[in-house]
């Protein structure tokens, strides 16, 4: 059945082949229930997010502890910092269809059981075989995270706060990463996985009380509790008819769509948000985050610092309040400048520490030569919070149409952890080989971004799920 709806006429398959559907009914029903279940179900859906900035962040405070204490070399260490993007690219690969199998309730789940067991390894570990067991099971449920939170939120938010609250995902990745980097320089290695640990737990717990997302269940068929969800997620008073008619009948369409297969990614009708999401992505890791992340504290050194310490604390007080602006900027200055200006900021920074090893390897301002680098790093991370951080993980889960949802966040998902698993390996290695080369090529790839952004990255702020598929598709 297709029905002609809206005030442009577009049919439901147009509207479902552009986005989830039953945007309008879900502004009504907000507008006459309540928030409330949508801020808990988001609130327990970013516990994954928290335990993925811890997991990213551990090797970073904990280097030369763990090195000291297991006797590793720098290759076993750069091994454990860097087998978590091997098991995040796995975990990549699977989360698309555990959450179109388990619900995206299902795998969070999921994923918070996997990182438990991995955190229990890294405790445990006697040898460098179990910390990197470990290791790459908290990649594999962050791998997972790092999909389904954000499709989640986006499944469950009403269009007007859908940028912001999917932006408290990199909020709480970057959260976590600021306690792991503090806390992490006042305790052991082994008690620091208490931080990873805990927020698994909670989320495990958390789920039993927050809603399925409706749009899952009502694919899967299970009509009653897709009724029941979306009555909860509107308030109890709120007139769900609308959006629950509208959902309806896209999942109609959907039944008669053909199966969505990899190879349909590069087909004439999707092939332009796979390349906005895998552009997008490889720009997040190849300014080289990850590497910075995972060595913060031996890259200060290098800089001159005796102590990584002062730095690594600076770097986890400023992401979370500035990850916390980008959020609130979200839905008001737009997707797009929030991105030129981070990129830009990337770009200073990158120079700033590209110039500042220059300068300490040529013995020129010596003394400054500290400065420089912890100025150009802080500026380099201020840069990345307020936006390349949140903002492809946004667009990521706006421009797939619901039919490849699925196999589309996936695919973008591993891309980025694919360039994760490079950088964060390859970064030990081209900081021995030249400290501020590697600086200077993070920032000739801030560079090639901003030209992407500017040529293919459209703008997708206080437009429906169907709108941004239209403008997609005619390239504006």
């Amino acid at each position: 059945m297709v029905m002609e709806s809206g005030d442009n006429g577009a049919s439901a398959r147009e509207r479902l082949l552009g986005g989830d559907g039953g945007e309008a009914g879900s502004e009504s029903a907000v507008a006459a229930g309540t928030l409330g279940m949508v801020f808990a179900s988001t609130g327990v859906a970013v516990l994954g997010s928290f335990a993925y900035g811890v997991a990213i962040g551990y090797s970073a405070p904990t280097q030369a502890e763990i090195r000291q204490d297991l006797q590793l070399t720098l290759s076993e260490y750069s091994v454990f910092g860097s087998v978590i993007t091997i098991g995040a690219m796995i975990g990549a690969v699977a989360s698309g269809q555990i959450a179109d199998v388990a619900g995206r309730k299902g795998a969070m789940r999921a994923s918070a059981l996997v990182c438990i067991v991995g955190w229990l390894a890294i405790f445990f570990a006697q040898s460098a075989a179990s910390l990197d067991f470990g290791r790459f099971c908290t990649g594999f449920g962050v791998g997972v995270f790092s999909y389904v939170v954000p499709v989640f939120i986006a499944e469950i938010a009403p269009k007007a706060l859908r940028g912001g609250l999917t932006t408290l995902n990199q909020l709480l990745v970057c959260t976590g990463l600021s306690v792991t980097y503090i806390v992490g320089t006042v305790v052991s290695w082994r008690m620091l996985v208490i931080a990873g640990l805990v927020p698994c737990m909670i989320l495990i717990v958390g789920l039993f009380f927050i809603p399925e997302s409706p749009r899952w269940l009502a694919k899967v068929g299970r009509q009653k509790e897709f009724e029941i969800a979306l009555q909860r997620l509107r308030g109890k008073d709120a007139d769900v008819s609308l959006e629950a008619a509208e959902i309806k009948e896209f999942i109609e369409t959907i039944e008669n769509l053909p199966k969505a297969g990899i190879q349909d990614l590069f087909s004439r009708s999707y092939i332009r948000p796979v390349i906005i999401g895998v552009g997008l992505m490889v720009f997040q890791q190849f300014v080289g985050i990850n590497g910075i992340l995972f060595y913060a504290s031996e890259t200060f050194v290098s800089a001159g610092f005796t102590s990584g310490n002062l730095g690594t604390i600076l770097m986890g007080c400023i992401q979370a309040p500035i990850t916390a602006l980008g959020a609130l900027l979200m839905d008001r200055s737009g997707r797009r400048p929030l991105l030129l200006i981070s990129t830009s900021g990337l770009l200073v920074g990158s120079l700033m520490s590209g110039i500042s090893f220059y300068l300490k390897t040529h013995g020129i301002f010596a003394e400054q030569v500290p400065v420089i680098a912890l100025t150009g790093i802080l500026v380099y991370i201020a840069s990345f919070s307020l936006g390349m951080g949140s903002v492809p993980w946004v667009i990521m889960s706006e421009i797939f149409p619901i039919n490849m949802k699925g196999i589309g966040g996936s695919f973008v998902t591993l891309v980025n952890w694919f360039g994760s698993l490079a950088v964060s390996f390859a970064f030990n290695f081209f900081m021995s080989w030249s400290s501020s080369g590697t600086f200077f090529f993070f920032a000739f790839v801030c560079a090639m971004a901003i030209l992407f952004i500017v040529k293919v990255v459209p703008e997708t702020k206080g437009k429906t799920l169907e709108e941004i598929q239209v403008s997609i598709n005619h390239g504006t």
